[in-house]
């Protein structure tokens, strides 16, 4: 029986788009033991997962150094057959160079990539860019296949459960927030978006604890019934089983994009100063993608984003129309 380890101890959207490699490694070998190392704070994304052996958590926060040498203790001692690494950080590379691993992969751009059994070049944007799963999926490409798999979270029963007093009308889902400011759609243009929509429609802002305030300061603004304000009180896999049951689900360049596309929700993704061509776009089956409709000198401005707008003006937000939004609003 195989054993593999999936590294990615980055952010939650990071391990939603780590999901297509447990997919296909479960194809293609059922009866292995597919392990997953993650942050803290990321377990609950992955509790329950049915091709899942075991969880390994990294405590990153809190005493790191000694617990990254506790992690690789435990890797070495459950010798695995292959262990892949989809980050590019120092800390995770020292992890699957010393895991002890019969074959050790991750990308070039790993700063010990050097010691790596095979390394592949990771490419971002360009005229042949791809999406990051399939850059992932190159990680195993060489001993499965080339096609792609898509992201996939697994909701418990529990979970649908936890939302069904939500789903007695037709309703949207709005996660306004973003680490990030200059990918987040303004608070000003969420409110507009929401006075434009019809009244029969239940709207539920989405979010983390730490979204609260703004999600609080437009549901305030927006002085509207069947707005109701779900930040910090949902899951994780509670927030993709109701977004699983919307009509549309908005979001930024961000984590919810990512559930969506693994629950396969209907899902607007509004982009800022990022584009898709980076490689995070939705990819559930219905999807649109809401940008600036003329190109911008500064568009796009980084990888990741900034704190705020490099040339003071975030038009790349800031001129969205707001008919864009609504069209893509179901009759």
């Amino acid at each position: 029986m195989q054993k593999f380890l999936i590294i990615q101890t980055a952010f939650i959207g990071d391990v939603v788009l780590a999901t297509p490699l447990i997919e296909k490694l479960h194809h293609f070998f059922p009866n292995a033991e597919i392990d997953f190392l993650l942050r803290k704070g990321n377990e609950q994304l992955l509790i329950g997962h049915p091709y899942i052996h075991e969880i390994l958590i990294w405590d990153k926060k809190k005493n790191k150094q000694k617990n990254l040498i506790r992690m690789l203790a435990i890797i070495r001692r459950n010798r695995y057959d292959k262990v892949i690494n989809l980050q590019r950080f120092f800390a995770t590379g020292l992890l699957t160079a010393f895991s002890g691993a019969k074959e050790i992969i991750g990308f070039d751009k790993n700063p010990l990539s050097f010691l790596f059994t095979r390394k592949i070049k990771h490419r971002v944007g360009g005229e042949q860019a791809v999406h990051e799963t399939t850059r992932n999926l190159e990680l195993v490409r060489e001993f499965t296949d080339g096609n792609d798999f898509k992201p996939k979270l697994y909701p418990s029963q529990s979970d649908f459960e936890s939302v069904n007093s939500f789903l007695s009308s037709k309703f949207i889902t709005i996660s306004p927030a973003s680490v990030w400011f200059t990918k987040q759609f303004p608070a000003s243009k969420w409110i507009t978006f929401i006075k434009s929509i019809p009244e029969e429609i239940e709207i539920y802002l989405l979010g983390g604890p730490g979204d609260t305030s703004l999600c609080e300061f437009i549901r305030e603004s927006c002085n509207r019934d069947g707005l109701k304000l779900l930040t910090g009180s949902l899951s994780y896999l509670q927030s993709a089983a109701l977004m699983s049951s919307a009509i549309m689900n908005y979001v930024n360049d961000s984590a919810p994009l990512h559930f969506a596309s693994a629950v396969n929700a209907p899902v607007t993704a509004v982009y800022c100063s990022t584009i898709p061509g980076f490689g995070f776009g939705p990819l559930s089956d219905i999807r649109h993608i809401i940008e600036i409709d003329q190109p911008l000198y500064c568009r796009p401005c980084g990888l990741h984003g900034y704190t705020s707008c490099p040339e003071k003006h975030f038009r790349c937000a800031l001129e969205i129309r707001q008919e864009q939004l609504i069209k893509t609003l179901p009759e």
